[in-house]
């Protein structure tokens, strides 16, 4: 999909919202913004796509790492 001149990543596709420093998959579009959901799951928000970029295979393996030694911590499955 196409904003603006850039492009718009697709539901499915694990994003950063450079607005909020967070990453997550997107789950929707609607309007003019794109629903993200946590790659370890959570509450979704809302982003607006001039502030989304897709992630590398480098960046999301180290964001999965990263979710997987958070739930180790805090004790989760």
């Amino acid at each position: 999909m196409t904003q603006g001149g850039g492009e718009v990543p697709g539901v499915g596709e694990a994003v950063r919202d450079t607005a909020r420093d967070r990453v997550g998959r997107v789950t929707g579009h609607e309007g003019p913004c794109l629903h993200i959901r946590p790659l370890g799951g959570g509450p979704a928000w809302d982003a607006d796509p001039r502030d989304v970029r897709t992630l590398s295979q480098d960046e999301l393996l180290s964001a999965l790492v990263a979710e997987a030694n958070a739930r180790s911590r805090q004790g989760s499955p």
